[in-house]
């Protein structure tokens, strides 16, 4: 047996104590791994600074970098995440729907763990902590593969996490980190369905489309995070001003960032110099159509790979439309199906707007950065969904469960004939 099926095989094993536990239990365990990593966080940020090292003398810059630092302030926030999991109700045993059927049958649709989650995901390491807490919280065993970029700070914090597992007397495989980095590794784990129920990558394209590629068994996306901000002519300019500055340059690494404002044009000689103003003074680069760099000459003209990228830096691409139709056909073209966002004093275009986007969080008049889980009231998210199954968009614990039926009898068979006499 290989290394990765015996990893996995452990953690399946393991789950199955997880998937028992009652809510106190959990939420006691989350609290305490919360408690252990704010002990150990000297190590923890040792290791990070390890991290850090070698992705500057890789080259590594800029919003890679930030995905990776980890200072005190942020080992404090994931702790906090942590404890904020275990605050959440618990999604294990919920029922969700009751029903007496006409034989007198009990039909019950109730929530329950998936199994073993196997998450995929490159240089962040609060995901290592998130991903375990979600998991945990919602009675699963799960698998962290990390980035390489990232392999110091997620084995200190595994480590730690799975310390606190051990202390409170649950299996440590529960939460299992692989090491082997390899691509081969990677492969081998995507095609164990006998063991894992559920696979999440979370990270670049690339990583997205190989996990895809490779995997048997099933597997929820988390792909690029390509959010429009569409001003409408109805839309008020400040209000509108202030969700394109917070949406592009409170934190431009991140998934629920602006990377294309679409203007409508009855409205743009009014909006587009006082966005670019603004935005310039910020340092960020403007790429836009022949329309908008007649109003901001000093905008650099973009072409079709701009309106399709995830910049994930101090970026953002510019198109004036027509009106609301050309704006809703512009988005789904490019759209990655993330998060999109539209500013209108018109209820009716709003309304148009929410019912026309496909993407999996739609803002009327809020900034693209509250697409999040913990924003959204979930606590902390193992990620963004947007393939369109059973979760989608910001996954939280209860996205980590399934339903299933329990029925309670008194003996009813469906056929009469069955019955033994006598």
């Amino acid at each position: 047996m290989s290394e990765i099926r015996t990893q996995a095989q452990a953690c399946r094993d393991a789950a199955l104590a997880v998937a028992e536990l009652d809510s106190e239990a959990k939420r006691y365990l989350l609290r305490a791994m919360a408690d252990t990593l704010l002990a150990e966080s000297s190590a923890v940020l040792e290791a990070n600074a390890r991290d850090m090292a070698a992705a500057q003398e890789k080259g590594l810059q800029g919003a890679m970098l930030d995905r990776l630092r980890l200072d005190a302030d942020r080992v404090a926030a994931i702790a906090a995440a942590l404890r904020e999991v275990a605050e959440l109700p618990d999604p294990v045993g919920v029922v969700t729907r009751r029903e007496t059927r006409p034989n007198g049958l009990q039909v019950e649709r109730v929530r329950v763990p998936l199994g073993v989650v196997a998450m995929i995901y490159e240089a962040r390491p609060n995901v290592t902590a998130d991903a375990a807490a979600l998991c945990l919280m919602a009675g699963n065993g799960v698998i962290l593969r990390g980035g390489s970029e990232a392999v110091h700070s997620n084995t200190a914090i595994a480590k730690v996490l799975r310390g606190a597992l051990a202390a409170n007397g649950v299996p440590q495989a529960a939460l299992t980190l692989i090491t082997d980095l390899s691509r081969e590794a990677m492969v081998e784990l995507l095609q164990l369905t006998d063991i894992v129920d559920l696979a999440i990558p979370r990270g670049g394209e690339g990583l997205i489309r190989f996990v895809a590629e490779h995997a048997r068994v099933p597997v929820i996306k988390h792909y690029k995070g390509v959010c429009h901000l569409y001003v409408d002519s109805a839309a008020d300019p400040a209000l509108a001003l202030d969700l394109l500055v917070d949406g592009k340059t409170s934190r431009p690494g991140v998934c629920n960032a602006l990377e294309t404002l679409l203007v409508h044009k009855a409205i743009a000689a009014e909006f587009l110099p006082r966005a670019a103003d603004a935005l310039g003074r910020r340092q960020v680069e403007l790429r836009g159509c022949e329309r908008s760099r007649t109003l901001v000459p000093q905008m650099k003209p973009a072409d079709e790979t701009d309106y399709a990228a995830e910049y994930l830096d101090l970026i953002l691409a510019v198109r004036i439309v027509d009106d609301l139709d050309d704006a809703l056909a512009h988005i789904h073209r490019y759209s990655s199906d993330h998060t999109e966002v539209i500013a209108t004093r018109d209820e009716e275009a709003a309304r148009r707007f929410v019912r026309a986007i496909r993407s999996a969080v739609v803002m009327v008049n809020a900034s693209s950065r509250f697409s999040d889980g913990g924003e959204l009231g979930l606590g902390a998210e193992i990620g963004i969904s947007t393939t369109r199954l059973h979760a989608y968009g910001p996954m939280g614990a209860e996205a980590l469960t399934v339903e299933r039926f329990v029925v309670h009898g008194e003996g009813q068979v469906r056929h009469p004939q069955s019955r033994v006499v006598g």
